[in-house]
């Protein structure tokens, strides 16, 4: 499959990633256990009337959207493609309070309309006035990644020259809830968090949107070439070396070849395994890592993505993310590495553009 550009970066993140000298400005979260989305004013991007309507997840997924076709120079891609783990959760969890407080009786459908995931996607092209392919993915910590895959599919197949992607998920107070109970959230007692050395389980947990413009061909403002993605549900902890490897192999790059590999360190101690493990991969790249930015959720890729296009277009890497001291000064080849509590396993190359 022939490699794609991304010509174009949003995000809206518990960082302030809308602004300018992003790299420079990075500060990391450890003693708070649900993290926010920084947010900019939506009534400058929406109007007045439907922000009321609209849930989170589609007010920083409209902006976001917006910032990335404005950079892209785009006025109506030829595809939308969304990826999100938990949809429009706030809708979700407005539908089910009515259903239960007027005992499954004289419900007004908006709330289920706006809960379901294709929510999103659809809500940027009704924006656009954009009547193309238009898709959503639900595959948890894979759903940016299956996105993305999707897209360079239309690309390589001739069916589209510009897509829009993006990931997004928000937080919410219900499901907030059921995470600490179940202990998916770290407990107050084991803050602050310590991402790479922990010996707690669960995480910091986060939000935010993140969206690209993919293209055919390379443009001036290109952030970065997308070379492969590969996928997994499953993987054996014993296996992870094997899993990077072969991918590896397939794209004909040595290890060494690998400029910098960012690693989806969460502070989950019992997860973090499978990156401890990818490391030893790695002695002479620099090694990343990014959740301690981001906070854990399940398109937090999105945020990893988003930098690395930074970091190969700007040729800087930010101290912050640092895991050893290998500093590259020529960044090439840069390797995303993620998963969501062991689960759902996919591998990112990205090369400078």
């Amino acid at each position: 499959m022939s490699a794609v550009y991304i010509n174009s970066a949003s995000c809206i993140s518990v960082q302030d990633t809308l602004n300018e000298n992003i790299l420079q400005n990075l500060t990391p979260e450890n003693s708070s256990n649900i993290i926010k989305a920084i947010e900019p004013n939506y009534k400058e991007f929406i109007p007045p009337a439907m922000i009321r309507r609209m849930s989170k997840t589609v007010k920083m997924s409209s902006v976001a959207s917006h910032y990335a076709l404005k950079e892209a120079g785009i006025e109506k891609p030829d595809a939308i493609i969304v990826g999100t783990g938990m949809g429009c959760s706030q809708d979700s969890e407005k539908f089910l309070k009515n259903v239960i407080d007027n005992q499954e009786e004289f419900l007004t459908p908006t709330f289920f309309i706006q809960s379901t995931h294709n929510t999103v996607a659809g809500q940027i092209a009704l924006g656009l006035q954009c009547h193309a392919y238009n898709f959503t993915y639900v595959n948890t910590s894979s759903s940016l990644e299956f996105s993305l895959l999707d897209a360079q599919l239309q690309i390589n197949d001739g069916e589209a020259e510009n897509v829009l992607v993006g990931s997004t998920d928000e937080q919410t107070d219900r499901t907030m809830e059921l995470y600490c109970l179940n202990n998916t959230i770290k407990k107050e007692t084991d803050l602050p968090a310590d991402y790479l050395n922990s010996n707690t389980n669960g995480v910091i947990w986060g939000e935010g949107a993140s969206f690209f413009v993919v293209g055919k061909n390379k443009t001036e403002n290109s952030y970065a070439k997308l070379k492969n993605i590969q996928i997994s549900s499953k993987v054996d902890l014993n296996e992870v070396q094997k899993f990077i490897q072969n991918f590896l192999t397939q794209n004909n790059l040595p290890s060494h070849d690998i400029d910098a590999v960012i690693l989806g360190f969460s502070g989950d101690a019992e997860s973090d395994t499978y990156y401890t493990k990818a490391m030893g991969l790695f002695p002479s790249s620099s090694q990343l890592y990014y959740k301690h930015l981001s906070g854990e959720f399940n398109t937090a890729s999105g945020f990893s993505t988003f930098m690395a296009c930074h970091i190969l277009k700007e040729q800087q890497i930010p101290e912050i993310m640092m895991i050893n001291s290998q500093k590259k000064e020529n960044v090439k080849n840069v390797l995303l590495y993620n998963h969501l509590g062991g689960h759902d396993h996919s591998l990112v190359l990205l090369e400078k553009a």
